[in-house]
């Protein structure tokens, strides 16, 4: 059992979804979980300057040890374009305790 992990949680344009993966790995993480969903919200507040906001949304799920935690959420978030109004939505949350996580080689 391992401690001490930090999970992110990406809410990305379906577009973007591989290529936010690719940053997190480039970044320092040893893979991800990804599936594809819908949301709404921000497109029905926006209403017609919501046109290029996809309703498809790639939910990506990324388990790191602490030190690498900033460098793979900076990564999603720039190629995912997170900062943006209507393009998605990242976490980081402490994970308590876990079982099969494989750490980054050093």
């Amino acid at each position: 059992m391992t401690n001490k992990l930090h999970l992110i949680t990406a809410v990305v344009q379906g577009k973007v979804g591989e290529e936010a993966i690719a940053a997190a790995i480039a970044a320092g993480a040893t893979g991800a979980t990804y599936f594809g969903a819908e949301g709404t919200g921000i497109r029905q507040r926006l209403g017609p300057m919501a046109a290029n906001i996809e309703p498809s949304k790639r939910v990506i799920f990324i388990v790191v040890e602490p030190s690498r935690s900033d460098a793979v959420l900076a990564a999603v978030v720039k190629v995912a374009k997170l900062e943006d109004p209507g393009q998605g939505f990242a976490c980081v949350q402490e994970v308590l305790k876990a079982v099969g996580f494989v750490a980054a080689r050093r």
